[in-house]
């Protein structure tokens, strides 16, 4: 009798389309197509940038490309821009990313023919480049309980807040990994903290209830606790500085009794209460339109208006709670008018209108702007939402095994990632909410993820005990960087993309960088 071979395992048939998938990458491009003709769009506006030329089918791929446009444009060498190009279908609205080439993107599926103009939406990716952290450069002791929350100042990566176990918060000068100040006055656990868009101040919310303000520099206490939650604060989130009234900046606070408060941070009173929740609320999310976004254990997203505590609309979609929630527009409204230049506006009018512009440039597509949303869920599903335009979700992202605890935008919006407790970090498409890939290598459930400022790179914090840096464009791990001595509850990568700070149940805070 013929011995019959076993049938591949998991492992091998993943090894096996991976071969695939790299072997096809390797075909190369057939050079008797002649030319094609492709015509360059600006993504923002719509507007077409120079007349449509005529390229060699062989060599239309992406550096090609992005070579012709900045010479289209007048760049020289020096101000050359690298850019992200897709196609946009007239006939059904599809957004294809042009990854490598146009041939394998569009001619050989039979998108396009050669006798066709193509057109090319572009837009610019991140000038300055971020290099992957490699090293531990700093353990720093000081918290006597697991490390529950972890934020960069929008100022610098030179700043760092811890909330603890320990009822304390901490903020850390990470050039020196040494304590700067210890912000006590909570008496209970301290889950969530977080910077003010302009640095000067933190907040932090915590389980006796309460919310805290503090001078960030100094390390002192603004004042007394801010009190009228019934439980435990869940989540911040500041209004962003270019919607902030001039001199009353406003703080949204989470909590597990149902509801959610905006606070006048000057006077320290309750602005309103927005109250509709059933269970929960997990997430709060302050967005540039000046929207708040709220996400519950009742399995609802809602959207209010915090001028007057009106709820606008509710997104019902998810089958169970919703862990957490992203907007595309994150990383602008944290960073406010700081860029990765350091240079800082000179008036609060040039601050407000840096931030404004920075906000509306990262939120413009085709001349409108977009604020997109996506949630995560106990059900394994995440949704991406476009709240402007409908209550139905663009896309279901579908994929991991188990709940879904953590969701973030890229800072160019391309690309969303999600971290779940199936082990796996996902990497989804951030326009169309398309599968892209799975970062395997964690070994533990994942808690959080943070892309690099560049959106080229992604870390990761793991029960498993690592930190772990992903190569976006190859979705290869790029470092794994061990040193914690148990699970890595927080992470965070500082905005100017030098330094990543993470924290966990081994009371040790962690700065690495590159």
């Amino acid at each position: 009798m013929a011995t019959l071979v076993p049938p591949p395992s998991k492992r091998q048939k993943v090894a096996e389309a991976e071969k695939a998938r790299e072997q096809q990458e390797i075909q190369n491009i057939p050079t008797d197509l002649g030319s094609v003709r492709v015509q360059f769009f600006d993504q923002a506006t719509g507007n077409a940038t120079g007349p449509a030329v005529s390229v060699p089918v062989a060599d239309a791929n992406t550096k090609n490309l992005e070579t012709l446009l900045n010479t289209l444009q007048g760049n020289e060498d020096d101000d050359r821009v690298p850019y992200r190009f897709a196609y946009q279908s007239d006939k059904d609205g599809q957004t294809i990313d042009i990854l490598a080439d146009l041939y394998h993107s569009l001619l050989q599926p039979g998108i396009k023919t050669t006798e066709d103009t193509v057109s090319l939406y572009f837009t610019p990716q991140a000038v300055f480049r971020v290099k992957a952290v490699s090293r531990c450069a700093a353990s720093i002791a000081g918290h006597g309980e697991a490390i529950l929350a972890t934020s960069f100042s929008p100022v610098s990566s030179s700043t760092m807040v811890s909330g603890s176990g320990d009822s304390t918060a901490r903020v850390w000068d990470c050039d020196t990994g040494t304590p700067l100040h210890t912000l006590k006055g909570h008496t209970s656990w301290v889950l969530a903290v977080a910077y003010s868009p302009n640095g000067a101040m933190i907040a932090t919310g915590s389980m006796d209830n309460s919310v805290r303000l503090w001078d960030a520099k100094k390390g002192q206490a603004l004042g007394g606790p801010l009190k009228g939650h019934a439980k435990w604060i869940t989540n911040l989130a500041w209004e962003p500085y270019h919607v902030q009234e001039s001199g009353r900046p406003r703080l949204a606070s989470a909590s597990k009794d149902s509801t959610v408060r905006v606070w006048d941070v000057v006077s320290k009173r309750i602005d309103t209460v927005l109250t509709g929740h059933k269970g929960s609320v997990t997430c709060v999310r302050w967005g540039g339109t000046g929207q708040i976004y709220t996400a519950s254990h009742d399995k609802t997203i809602k959207i209010w208006n915090p001028k007057d505590g009106t709820l606008i609309q509710t997104l019902a979609a998810h089958a169970h709670r919703v862990n957490h929630l992203a907007l595309s527009t994150d990383f602008a409204l944290r960073t406010a008018y700081h860029d990765h230049t350091g240079k800082v506006p000179a008036s609060e009018a040039e601050k407000v209108a840096a931030a404004r512009k920075r906000f509306e440039q990262a939120a413009t597509v085709n001349n409108k702007i977009v604020e997109r949303l996506v949630s995560a869920s106990d059900d394994f599903t995440m949704y991406l939402w476009d709240p402007s335009s409908s209550t139905k979700p663009v896309a279901r992202l579908l994929g991991h095994q188990k709940e879904v605890n953590h969701v973030t935008f890229s800072p160019d919006m391309a690309y969303i990632a999600s971290a779940g407790f199936d082990n796996h970090v996902k990497l989804w498409n951030g326009r169309d909410g398309k599968f892209i890939t799975t970062f395997r290598g964690h070994v533990g459930a994942v808690y959080q993820c943070c892309f690099s400022a560049d959106s080229r790179m992604l870390v990761s914090s793991s029960k498993d005990t690592t930190l772990k840096v992903w190569d976006v464009r190859t979705g290869k791990l790029s470092m794994d960087l061990p040193g914690h001595k148990d699970e890595v509850f927080a992470v965070d990568w500082s905005p100017d993309g030098q330094k990543v700070g993470s924290g966990g149940k081994d009371k040790a805070i962690r700065i690495w960088r590159n």
